[in-house]
């Protein structure tokens, strides 16, 4: 559900309320209770990244895992001959 932000044009009171998108927006302050409460306009909420990321922690390859270790075992074996 998402939180609108209202405010009354008569006392200046600042408050969240948690919505359905269907439901009217409130009218009643609930501090003075006159019918002067509008919504205020708000940036949402965007999208937030944090952490590393899943391409780091699950796909790419740490350097000098599979890639040397192969390339060390041929000239290895290549040098007893």
């Amino acid at each position: 559900m998402p939180t609108y932000d209202y405010v009354c044009s008569s006392c200046g009171h600042e408050m969240e309320a948690f919505q359905s998108m269907k439901d009217a927006p409130l009218k009643k302050c609930p501090k003075c209770g006159k019918m002067k409460l509008s919504r205020m306009i708000g940036g949402g909420s965007g999208l937030i990244f944090k952490g590393s990321g899943f391409y780091e922690t699950d796909y790419k390859r740490k350097s000098g895992s599979n890639s040397s270790s192969s390339s060390e075992s041929k000239p290895s074996s290549s040098s007893k001959e």
